[in-house]
C-alpha cells in the first residue's frame, strides 16, 4: 500500500530491472528516543521480510542519506531513485541534499505515498482552516482514494544480493536517548497494525461519532504509530472504514474528517509555512494578543522537569501526561488541554511552544509528525500550534494570558467526561 513503492516497480519493470528498496538509518532525529527507533526497526524487518518474499533487495544503510546513498548508486549501476514525502524541515532538506550529489544522468522522483491527495496537488497554498481545504480535498478524493494496485514478485533479481542485516547490531549505531523504554500496547508492523485497524471496524467504529472526545471510552482507531511510520496507509485505512458507512455513516464521515481532512491540512501548514514549530507561524491576530499577553502574571510557573514529571497541581494534566510517558499515547482531546495549559503555565508562548514540542516528539509514538505540529485532535506539530497560536481557529473572547486565544479548563473538560475515572486511571503510584 504504498505508491512511491508502486511507482518503483512500475518503472524497473518497464526497463526490465532489478528493483531495490534502500532505508538510510540517521543516528538521530529530533527527540526520537529508542522508544521510536524499536519501533521503526521492528517494523522494517517485516519489510526486509516481505521484500526478500518478492525478489526484491533491501539495503539497511547506516548514516544519513546525502553520506551513503549517491554512492550505493553508483556503486550498484542505479537507474533512478524514488523517494516518498515529508513536508517537514529536514527530511526535505535530506531529499535536496541527495539531489545535489546524485550523478546527473539519474533521474529522481518524489511521491507522496502518505497522503490520499498529494500535498502540492490539493492547495497551492497554505490553507487557512479545515473550512478552505475541506472542499478541495473531497473534489479530489473520486481520483485518488482508489484501490491499490498489487506489488507484484519481481521478474528481474539483482546481479548481488543484499548483505545481511544484523539488526541487534544497528542499534549500537544510534545517539538516541534509551531510558525512554517501548510501550506493551503497540506491537511494530504492518500486521500488527492492520489487525489494530480491523478491531477498530469491528468493536470501536460505531460509537467513534459519539464517544471519541471521552478519554474513558474505547472508540478511537489508535492507529497513529503505524500510520506515522508508514507501516499501515491512510488510504488502507479509508477504504477499509468506508466499507461500513451504511452502518455507521457519522462514524465513517467523522473518521474521513480527521485522518484526511485534518490530517492532510496539517501537511499543508507544515509544507506551506517555514515557521512551522514556532509562534511566527501564527496568524498575525494571534501572534498580536500572545505579545499582547505575554507579561500576564501566571497562576503558576513550572519547569520542564516538572512538567515532564506530571507534578503540576493539576491532577487531570498530570494524569495525561503520565498516560503519555508510559503509554507512547495521549487522548486526543486531552492532548488539546495539556498544551493549552503549558501555555498558561509557563514564562512565554515561546517557551510553551518549545515544551510542548519537546514532550511530544520525546514520548508519543507519532511524535514528530506534521499533524503534531497542527490538527485538532492528532497533536504532534499542528496540535501544538493549534492549541497554543491558534492555527487554524479563529479569535475568542479575550482573557490574561491566552488573550483571543481558545481556552480550555478543568471545568470544562468535567462537563465533558468523568475526569476523576481517567486521573484514577493514571495516578503517579501506577
Amino acid at each position: 500500500d504504498n505508491w512511491a513503492f508502486l511507482y518503483a516497480q512500475r518503472l524497473a519493470l518497464k526497463q526490465e530491472l532489478p528493483l531495490q528498496v534502500c532505508f538510510c538509518l540517521v543516528p538521530k532525529f529530533l527527540e526520537a528516543t529508542i522508544r521510536h527507533y524499536r519501533f521503526m526497526l521492528r517494523g522494517l524487518q517485516e519489510v526486509a521480510e516481505e521484500c526478500a518474499e518478492l525478489n526484491i533487495s533491501f539495503h539497511l544503510l547506516l548514516g544519513y542519506a546525502k553520506d551513503v546513498l549517491p554512492a550505493f548508486v553508483v556503486e550498484h549501476g542505479v537507474g533512478g531513485l524514488v523517494t516518498d514525502f515529508s513536508p517537514l524541515r529536514l527530511p526535505r532538506q535530506w531529499v535536496e541534499d541527495v539531489r545535489e550529489r546524485l550523478p546527473e544522468d539519474v533521474p529522481f522522483a518524489q511521491v507522496d505515498a502518505h497522503n490520499i491527495v498529494p500535498c502540492w496537488v490539493a492547495s497551492p497554498k497554505q490553507e487557512y482552516s479545515a473550512r478552505t481545504i475541506r472542499g478541495k480535498i473531497h473534489a479530489q478524493l473520486p481520483e485518488f482514494l482508489t484501490e491499490f494496485p498489487p506489488v507484484v514478485r519481481h521478474p528481474h533479481p539483482p546481479s548481488c544480493p543484499a548483505e545481511p542485516i544484523a539488526w541487534e547490531a544497528c542499534y549500537s549505531s544510534l545517539q538516541v536517548d534509551h531510558t525512554v523504554k517501548e510501550v506493551e500496547w503497540a506491537t511494530p508492523g504492518t500486521a500488527a497494525g492492520m489487525a489494530v485497524l480491523k478491531s477498530f471496524i469491528a468493536e470501536r467504529l460505531k460509537s467513534f461519532s459519539t464517544h471519541r472526545n471521552d478519554p474513558n471510552k474505547a472508540a478511537l482507531s489508535n492507529l497513529s504509530p503505524w500510520l506515522h511510520f508508514g507501516q499501515v496507509s491512510t488510504q488502507r485505512a479509508i477504504l477499509e472504514v468506508q466499507k461500513h458507512r451504511r452502518n455507521y455513516k457519522d462514524s465513517v464521515d467523522a473518521f474521513v474528517e480527521e485522518a484526511v481532512v485534518r490530517r492532510e491540512l496539517a501537511e499543508n501548514f507544515c509544507y506551506y509555512n517555514e515557521n512551522y514549530d514556532s509562534v511566527q507561524g501564527a496568524y498575525d491576530w494571534a501572534q498580536t494578543t500572545l505579545k499582547l499577553h505575554a507579561k500576564d502574571k501566571r497562576p503558576y510557573l513550572y519547569s520542564l522537569q516538572e512538567l515532564e514529571q506530571g507534578t503540576t497541581h493539576d491532577p487531570l494534566w498530570n494524569a495525561a501526561q503520565l498516560q503519555m510517558v508510559w503509554e507512547g499515547k495521549m487522548h486526543g482531546f486531552l492532548r488539546m488541554y495539556w498544551a493549552k495549559k503549558i501555555l498558561e503555565w509557563t514564562r512565554s508562548p515561546e517557551e510553551a511552544l518549545q515544551f510542548a514540542i519537546y514532550l511530544n516528539d520525546r514520548y508519543e509514538l507519532d511524535g514528530r509528525d506534521p499533524n503534531g505540529y497542527l490538527t485538532l485532535l492528532s497533536l504532534c506539530l499542528a496540535g501544538c500550534l493549534w492549541s497554543i497560536c491558534g492555527i487554524h481557529d479563529q479569535g475568542w473572547a479575550e482573557r490574561p494570558i491566552f488573550g483571543k486565544i481558545r481556552y480550555m479548563n478543568y471545568a470544562g473538560c468535567k462537563r465533558k467526561f468523568d475526569v476523576d475515572q481517567f486521573e484514577r486511571r493514571y495516578a503517579p503510584t501506577h
